[in-house]
């Protein structure tokens, strides 16, 4: 009997369990350790954040749907990897730390023959002081971050239904922040609320990033085929801030937050700060900060992970200019080079260098996007390692059958504009690659007739429609598989 082991029970750690189970029956043990107990549709967080939905819409128990899928389900926090077991225990674990009320502080040793760390991002708010939920930002993260921010817009709304003018900065809160989709799709929903209560004359709404460019969105920004013709993503982007009243501030780094004003530095080396009355700013993600250890107990995290306690992975990590990137940098198997029974999924693996090109203001600070990896690229990411897995033990053979390399993956964007029965509005992008490839695209860096944009209502029943098949796929209902990632 064959033990896989799951970090994480987000988009990516939850698809992996799930698939990894159907693929592997009853003759093996697929166990899941996660310090939430919930499950989120991080997706829709946004609208948690506007009111239009509540956190109950959002999220749901997992430990039901592990149960009746025969995943072992354990609500704890991994602290440590031991790749080679320790001395006299030639068993490769995991030690963990229970978080839930019943075994709360009692830590297990778990054993594995395979290793899914899915375990997300730390949401690094500390790297920029004042900034986060219990600072002077709100945040759109978690479903209960947006609840809280959906309670102090709530605010914002009421003074200006009094008549008060209210500042609203939203976007990235440090210079090396990514995310900037969600950020974006959050300063829409707010102005399109604005705007629903006639209240625009009061509202002063302001999108600042850490981008060079406007649409760059850390994937370095694309061009997209609309309504028959060739656009950059920055003049999409510009054109739905400046239709929705939103104006920008872009190649902005925020280093500190203080009640009311943030505080920028910009790449031209000089310093700024910006009022608001409400901000919501996206903070930089690092790793688990999990630590790894030998047999001997000497400590090799470094070996396994990247600075950013992010895992290395089968991507080239030789660093190089950027004009010597290439497609063929990326991973495609998400196996650590080091220890090949160990995988990295979604968020969790650290990228080879950045999609964006990577930009320093003339005082050293570097200002420029990381690279994304929420959503559909995590969802694919996982179900490929729980099937390479299952593919091994039932074969035991050690070869990988399936792959997926952002370089070659497409992805599908859907960002709302604005929530309504007959008002609602999204604005659509599919990028294919998803990191560019100039060797094979040399003209536009991506397959330009799969890589399109548009805005209207009929992206916002698709976002909605998706929410609920995304939701149902999650929660493991008939057929679930049936739905791609």
């Amino acid at each position: 009997m064959a033990k896989v082991l799951v970090l994480g029970a987000g988009i990516s750690g939850h698809t992996a369990a799930l698939i990894a189970k159907r693929e592997l029956g009853k003759k093996h043990d697929v166990i899941v350790v996660s310090p939430n107990s919930n499950y989120q549709w991080v997706p829709s967080n946004i609208w948690v954040g506007v009111g239009l939905m509540t956190p109950e819409q959002v999220k749901f128990k997992l430990a039901p749907v592990y149960k009746n899928k025969g995943v072992v389900f354990k609500q704890a926090l991994a602290t440590s990897i031991y790749p080679d077991g320790d001395t006299g225990n030639e068993k490769a674990f995991v030690e963990i730390q229970y978080v839930s009320e019943e075994q709360k502080g009692e830590t297990e040793r778990v054993e594995y023959d395979y290793l899914i760390n899915a375990t997300g991002p730390k949401l690094n708010f500390a790297a920029t002081e004042g900034l986060g939920p219990n600072k002077y930002t709100n945040s759109v993260c978690t479903y209960g971050h947006a609840e809280e921010a959906w309670a102090n817009l709530k605010i914002a709304f009421e003074k200006m239904e009094r008549g008060e003018k209210q500042t609203f900065l939203i976007g990235t809160g440090h210079p090396m922040a990514t995310c900037q989709g969600a950020a974006f799709e959050y300063a829409l929903n707010i102005a399109f609320e604005v705007n629903k209560r006639k209240l625009n004359k009061f509202a002063d709404i302001w999108w600042i990033s850490n981008e060079y460019e406007l649409g760059d969105f850390g994937m370095g920004g694309a061009y997209v085929k609309r309504n028959g013709y060739i656009t950059p993503t920055k003049i999409f982007t510009e054109s739905i801030l400046k239709e929705y009243a939103i104006r920008w501030i872009k190649q902005a780094g925020v280093t500190k937050v203080e009640k009311g004003v943030a505080h920028y530095e910009k790449l031209d080396g000089k310093f700024y700060t910006k009022e608001f009355d409400f901000a919501m700013l996206i903070p930089g993600f690092s790793g688990a900060k999990m630590k790894a250890f030998d047999k001997a107990d000497n400590d090799i995290t470094l070996e396994i992970f990247a600075a950013n306690g992010m895992m290395k992975v089968d991507a080239d990590y030789t660093v190089k200019p950027f004009e010597e990137w290439k497609a063929s940098d990326w991973p495609s198997i998400y196996q650590s080079p080091k220890y090949k029974n160990i995988y990295a999924a979604g968020i969790a693996f650290a990228p080879p260098h950045t999609m964006s090109k990577p930009m320093k203001s003339v005082n050293g600070t570097k200002i420029f996007p990381t690279p994304p990896r929420t959503g559909m690229p995590s969802g694919v990411i996982g179900k490929i390692i729980a099937q390479n897995i299952a593919h091994q033990i039932k074969t035991g053979k050690t070869n990988h059958p399936h792959k997926a390399s952002m370089a070659r993956m497409g992805a599908a964007c859907i960002v709302s504009a604005g929530y309504g029965i007959k008002k609602g509005q999204a604005a659509v992008m599919t990028v294919n690659p998803i990191v560019s490839d100039w060797e094979k695209y040399p003209k536009w860096g991506r397959n330009i007739n799969d890589t399109v944009g548009s805005i209207g209502s009929s992206g916002h029943w698709m976002k909605l429609f998706m929410h609920y098949m995304f939701l149902y796929k999650a929660k493991a209902k008939a057929f679930w598989w049936l739905i791609p990632e």
